[in-house]
């Protein structure tokens, strides 16, 4: 089978290229190499450095069997400042790669949503079927992509599996907590600025099974006739800012003083920050049989040992 990973040199795109690699697909990467290294690139695939804003990105590129749509810009606090970003980045390209995807007859699509369509969900765990009320812009433009594939499914017979991924965490990460963190304790050990009050309370999941979900979700719903299917893709638990605070100040052999910046009178990080998240994921666990084997807590201590050694970060007491 031939894949088209779009962000395939990005975080979950470069992991999820890998194991596609690994299972035998041929596989292609779009990438515009903004956020994406092209180091993280598996050999074994065909790197296009394409942007993916502009309509003609794919003019050279045959059909495909599916294509994984991971290309995004991530930084969800972008959005409150400059929301022309995620609309450019996360909607208009999530728009061309759909229209790229229909003119060359792809039957098959799978596309990174995200947890925060849901916004403040009023059940937790939380359900597919609970409303689409995003509270910043970045889940604005996840819930509209989610919305044209449901369409271009129905419409064109472009069937799409929406992932909803909760907090992904692991090596090649370059952005949220466990990232900016160790960045931050690298500069100043002693004090560690944390946005928000630190009780922000969300589900995070290791990248090597948020992978794992996408590749056995997608072989179930490649399999079925649906046109459009939305899943969760997250933890049975949660952890706290705090918690991936001193998880990071761990790995580093540190023990920095915690300077709390709330943005928000309830402490949140920034406007539109969601403040809990626990997705529910009994239905993909039905439908795909996958279930996650760390938990949130487990996941981030193992995500910031692996990025201090990764970025070649000095713990406590080494020596350079």
């Amino acid at each position: 089978m031939l894949a088209l990973v779009t962000g395939g040199a990005g975080f979950i795109g470069s992991h999820l290229v890998d194991k596609l690699a690994g299972l035998g697909y041929d596989v292609v990467v779009v990438d515009n190499l903004s956020t994406g290294r092209r180091e993280a690139v598996n050999p074994r695939a065909k790197l296009y450095v394409r942007d993916l804003k502009d309509p003609a990105w794919g003019e050279d590129i045959g059909p495909v069997d599916v294509v994984f749509h991971l290309a995004a810009n991530p930084e969800v606090r972008v959005s409150s400042v400059e929301p022309r970003v995620h609309f450019e980045e996360n909607v208009a390209a999530t728009f061309n790669v759909l229209e790229w995807a229909r003119r060359r007859g792809v039957k098959l699509f799978v596309f990174a949503s995200s947890s925060t369509v849901y916004g403040e969900a009023a059940v937790l765990p939380t359900p597919e079927d609970a409303p689409i009320a995003p509270i910043s812009v970045y889940g604005a433009a996840k819930a509209a992509g989610e919305i044209m594939c449901g369409t271009y499914g129905r419409l064109y017979g472009v069937r799409c599996l929406a992932l909803r991924y909760a907090n992904i965490v692991g090596p090649r990460l370059r952005h949220g907590a466990i990232y900016d963190f160790l960045m931050k304790l690298a500069k100043s050990p002693d004090e560690l600025e944390v946005l928000g009050d630190g009780t922000q309370t969300k589900s995070y999941l290791h990248v090597s099974e948020a992978v794992e979900a996408t590749v056995r979700a997608f072989e179930k719903f490649a399999e079925d006739a649906a046109p459009f299917l939305a899943l969760n893709v997250g933890n049975r638990d949660a952890a706290n800012v705090k918690d991936i605070a001193m998880a990071a100040a761990k790995a580093m052999g540190l023990s920095p003083r915690l300077v709390f910046k709330p943005a928000t009178p309830d402490g949140r990080g920034w406007p539109g920050d969601v403040k809990t998240m626990l997705l529910s994921i009994r239905k993909i666990g039905e439908y795909a049989g996958w279930s996650p084997a760390l938990s949130s807590k487990e996941s981030i201590e193992r995500t910031a040992a692996e990025l201090v050694e990764e970025l070649g970060l000095r713990r406590a007491g080494q020596r350079r």
